[in-house]
């Protein structure tokens, strides 16, 4: 009988580490390297996806994600998990939308004046796909050439956001995007664009779905594992009878493990953790992929940093201070020009090494923003996402 691995949560928080590449910057990486190894890298700030990104690359600026994502396009920018705007790599967006496509959806459902029947749904989808098939559009003009396509119907603003009303195609924006027929294009101005992935990156379609939602299965237990499927159920927000399913139809490929005394899945023989444990303080930015997948949350925030660091539970709204490869602080970047205040709250006190180490991520947070940073050790004076 084959004897259960036993990792522990030191172990595993090094190896998450190693392969987020916060251990060491990659020397030999690009952006979509970085956004793959993620599995993708929330953008609805877009500056602190480039800080995500970048810090994780050794020399890289912000200037590489723009390039890597609006002339290279080996990045695209779309709907990803959660229903929520992401980087990721251009070569991975078949697995994407194939996967998201082919899972429960993540997007609220609207009330009945507002909410698409199916059949509206897909009249819609079909008109935002053939709108987009001749380059990038704003809102405005997308919202136009679906009324002469669709019909008025489509685009009444009767959607409630952010106390005005959209037009009610736009509760159909993620769920084009995971469709394969939609994702951003080049800002025009201050005005944003979507674009069709089919124009935009010739040869892409979408995956096949059964095979998609495996393979990014895998990649999350690669980057996140141990996990079980209320971990990846958070991860994807799809209801956890569904990730279990999923486990339970990819039994071949994944291994049981005690994991910190509990049971969790890894990739099949993907036991291994670094000899060493991972010491050392770093800064990650608003919705850091690390905080956002990473779980068990109480571990990962323990005590006192998930009442200073989560927002009614959730990860991400504000950017922490890892030390020692958990949430050990929050801190806030306030700029003017090149000029960037950084302040730093440590929950705990620092140490003359650590306090080090937090002087040289300062540095490097301002090298990857394009800017001269300095720093303050003290409290934090604004809220969640400010």
């Amino acid at each position: 009988m084959t004897r259960t691995a036993s990792l522990t949560w030191d172990g595993v928080t090094a190896r998450r580490m190693a392969r987020s590449h916060l251990t060491q910057p990659a020397e030999r990486a690009g952006p979509a390297d970085i956004a793959a190894a993620l599995c993708g890298v929330h953008a609805q700030i877009l500056t602190a996806a480039e800080l995500s990104i970048g810090r994780r690359i050794a020399g890289a600026t912000r200037a590489d994600v723009h390039a890597a994502l609006w002339e290279e396009r080996s990045l695209v920018k779309t709907f990803g998990p959660r229903g929520t705007v992401h980087l990721v790599a251009a070569a991975d967006l078949p697995m994407w939308t194939g996967a998201l496509s082919a899972l429960p959806s993540s997007v609220p459902r609207h009330p009945d004046p507002v909410r698409f029947t199916p059949e509206q749904s897909e009249e819609v989808i079909g008109a935002i796909d053939a709108s987009l098939a001749d380059g990038p559009l704003t809102v405005d003009e997308l919202t136009a050439a679906i009324r002469d396509r669709a019909g008025p119907w489509a685009v009444d603003e009767t959607m409630d956001a952010f106390q005005v009303k959209w037009p009610r195609w736009r509760q159909l924006t993620s769920t084009a995007a995971h469709r394969g027929v939609l994702c951003f294009g080049p800002a025009r101005g201050r005005n944003v664009t979507y674009t069709n992935p089919r124009t935009w990156l010739p040869g892409f379609r979408p995956a096949d779905g059964d095979r998609a939602v495996q393979t990014l299965l895998r990649r999350y237990l690669h980057a996140y594992g141990p996990a079980t499927p209320q971990h990846f159920a958070k991860w994807l927000a799809i209801p956890p009878r569904d990730a279990a399913e999923l486990f339970d139809a990819s039994a071949e490929v994944l291994e049981p493990v005690e994991f910190d005394g509990q049971q969790a899945w890894v990739v099949a023989g993907d036991t291994a953790t670094p000899e060493e444990l991972h010491r050392g303080v770093r800064l990650v930015p608003y919705f850091d992929a690390f905080v956002v997948a990473g779980q068990p949350r109480e571990r990962l925030f323990p005590a006192a940093a998930a009442t200073r660091a989560l927002a009614g539970g959730q990860a991400g709204n504000y950017p922490v201070l890892l030390v020692d490869g958990v949430v050990g602080g929050v801190w806030h970047q306030r700029r003017s020009g090149r000029s960037i205040d950084i302040t730093v709250e440590p929950i705990g006190t620092l140490s003359a090494k650590q306090r080090r180490q937090l002087a040289d991520e300062v540095e490097l947070v301002g090298a990857v923003i394009e800017g001269r940073p300095t720093l303050t050790v003290g409290p934090v004076t604004v809220g969640a996402h400010a």
